[in-house]
């Protein structure tokens, strides 16, 4: 029976996978741990207060509670909304002290949401990108830079400890009900934008789906990265076509200038590395996900798209 830490757990993915880990047969403790508890856990849960960024509180955490497995959440979902320094202090110091804690702390097994976004959006990216492809997540784009860092960091620690299973996944773009964030922005638009030349891949995983991954890699015996995805991909035509949109096309060079000048006006946060987040985007293959982990995505891609469409209407 295991005894499970959830960091990040009053988030969005965080409040689900406490849900899904508390009605578990397998599991006799889910401690959900984040800066601000939620007003209301679930039956058998213990919520606790939790900064990742203090190293000795997520250790005595892990003691207090007699933690066996951790399930990393804790993560900056919308890059650019603190300085990059703050997002680096929860990313990757917050992760270093996770690992930290597990191995002082005894833990078997832990299991980290990285990001598809740690390959990076690179023009000669595999497609679809297994997870033996190299991770070069790109270096002026901070969130995929993150990611990167992270997983070199979880590289080391199975280098170093061994005796520390790892579960790490590379997640794509997740969708379920309220999502609204940055991604989803660019479908509100009345003309959906597309990089001039670049179909614009989405591979998206329904909030359960990726729930049903952590599940699994908290209570099962493997070990490894996994991308974890629906099967499929959707262009941005695909999605202007769903949602009855028509698409706008822009040179590469004119979409940057423009990002360029808007985030010297203040007009966005955003500045011309985003081209490549639109033009290239890493299409996860999810075979090991299903062949090793032992978990098959419910919704594809298409259906995970039309399930938050449905929600909205």
């Amino acid at each position: 029976m295991k005894r499970v830490l959830v960091t990040g757990g009053s988030g969005f993915l965080g409040s689900h996978a406490v849900a899904a880990l508390a009605a578990h047969d397998g599991v006799a403790t889910v401690v959900s741990a984040d800066l601000r508890p939620p007003s209301r856990a679930p039956d058998g849960v213990t919520s606790v207060t939790l900064d990742v960024t203090d190293a000795s509180a997520v250790q005595q955490a892990v003691a207090d509670h007699r933690i066996d497995t951790v399930v990393h959440l804790a993560a900056i979902v919308n890059p650019g909304t603190l300085d990059e320094a703050a997002e680096r202090r929860v990313d990757v110091d917050g992760t270093r002290h996770v690992l930290e804690a597990c191995v002082a702390g005894g833990v078997r097994r832990v299991v980290v949401s990285s990001s598809g976004a740690a390959y990076g959006y690179h023009a000669d990216n595999p497609v679809p990108l297994s997870e033996d492809d190299a991770l070069r997540g790109n270096d002026e784009f901070t969130y995929s830079r993150h990611k990167r860092l992270v997983e070199e960091l979880l590289a080391t620690f199975r280098a170093e400890h061994p005796e520390l299973g790892q579960v790490v996944l590379r997640i794509g773009t997740i969708l379920g009900p309220g999502v609204a964030n940055q991604i989803t922005a660019l479908w509100d638009a009345p003309r959906l934008l597309r990089v001039r030349g670049s179909e614009g891949p989405f591979v998206f995983a329904w909030v359960d789906d990726v729930t049903g991954a952590i599940v699994a890699g908290a209570t099962g015996g493997a070990t490894g990265a996994f991308n974890v995805c629906g099967d499929g991909v959707m262009t941005v035509a695909d999605i202007a076509a769903r949602l009855g949109k028509r698409t706008i096309d822009v040179p590469a060079q004119v979409l940057a200038g423009a990002l360029r000048v808007g985030r010297v006006l203040g007009l966005t946060v955003h500045g011309p590395e985003r081209v490549g987040f639109l033009r290239y985007r890493p299409v996860l293959d999810n075979t090991r996900l299903k062949d090793v982990l032992g978990y098959a995505p419910r919704l594809s891609s298409r259906e995970a798209f039309d399930a938050w469409i449905a929600l909205r209407a």
